[in-house]
């Protein structure tokens, strides 16, 4: 299909539509790495075992308001020996690594203290995100679509005239189908957590950081012919 040309009997303006709002996170997502040292390798993986399933029950008694749970990577490794020859092994090591989605924030803070708690556990997070389908980002190209159709009509009324007819409308090359939302923030820098064993711990006070959303769009209206 080839592209409509403009004429003096059908002008033709183009446009750029910009939305832009702020609105708050759906859900916020953690990750869990938990571990385990010692000299004995069964000894090291049973430990892990069970810091794991601590780690685990303390994220599911949240009940509903996890939207997910899952398992990463696992390992265990050796650690040779610094000193001397040959594969002496020194200590042997593992690891877990978990992911949480929450939506309840006031629980995720009570989450991450009990979860830094554990003996050698770390948290990392959180990062605040929005749903694919958030309908924040069907508002962003609804904004985006309204201005361009008043900036056309603020060019044609200059000229003394009216819009006509769309002929296009199309995303202006931004990621995605006509959207870009920013990368979803923290606040600050991923609070990171280390367990040190040091009493109860009050729930952390998280603040979640709202999330900026935009589109854009690029339209092509004909206008009716002025008279200049």
């Amino acid at each position: 299909m080839t592209q409509e040309q403009a004429s003096p009997q059908a002008p033709q303006v183009t446009v750029r539509g910009e939305g832009r709002l702020e609105v708050d996170p759906e859900f916020a997502r953690i990750w869990v790495t938990v571990s385990a040292r010692g000299t004995d390798r069964s000894a090291t993986l049973a430990e892990l075992t069970r810091r794991n399933g601590q780690v685990l029950d303390l994220v599911k008694a949240q009940g509903e308001t996890v939207e997910k749970l899952e398992t990463g990577r696992f390992s265990i490794s050796p650690e040779l020996g610094r000193r001397g020859r040959g594969e002496r092994v020194h200590a042997y090591v593992g690891r877990v690594r978990l992911t949480a989605e929450l939506t309840d924030f006031t629980a995720l803070g009570e989450l991450v203290t009990r979860l830094a708690d554990v003996e050698m556990t770390g948290v990392d997070g959180p990062w605040w995100e929005l749903r694919p389908d958030s309908p924040a980002y069907a508002e962003a190209r609804r904004l985006a679509v309204t201005e361009a159709v008043q900036r056309a009509r603020a060019y044609a009324s200059a000229l003394g005239t009216s819009l006509a007819s769309l002929l296009e409308l199309s995303d202006a090359g931004l990621e995605g189908p006509g959207m870009s939302a920013m990368s979803p923030v923290f606040a600050a820098a991923p609070a990171g957590f280390a367990a040190e064993r040091a009493g109860e711990a009050p729930p952390l006070d998280l603040e979640p950081q709202r999330q900026t959303v935009t589109a854009e769009v690029v339209a092509r209206f004909t206008m009716v012919p002025p008279a200049l």
